[in-house]
């Protein structure tokens, strides 16, 4: 177990060394986490919209709603 936690405190100093003496890198990790950020909440509020919560009013009527779907797929 001593191996395994040296081996990971090489990887994380190397990657904080790294990332310690970026300077063009660190606008483009910026401008990486911006577009994540973008892509997984700005589109999931667009194009994945919560229809259980909208079309009904209980966490009962959700449920029986998703049983009968799950039972009676064709």
């Amino acid at each position: 177990m001593a191996g395994f936690a040296t081996f990971t405190r090489r990887i994380w100093d190397l990657y904080y060394d790294g990332f310690r003496s970026m300077t063009v890198g660190k606008t483009l990790w910026l401008i990486i986490l911006v577009k994540v950020f973008i892509f997984f909440v700005v589109m999931k509020l667009l194009f994945f919209p919560n229809l259980l919560k909208t079309n009904f009013d209980t966490d009962e009527e959700r449920a029986e709603h998703v049983r009968s779907e799950l039972l009676n797929k064709n």
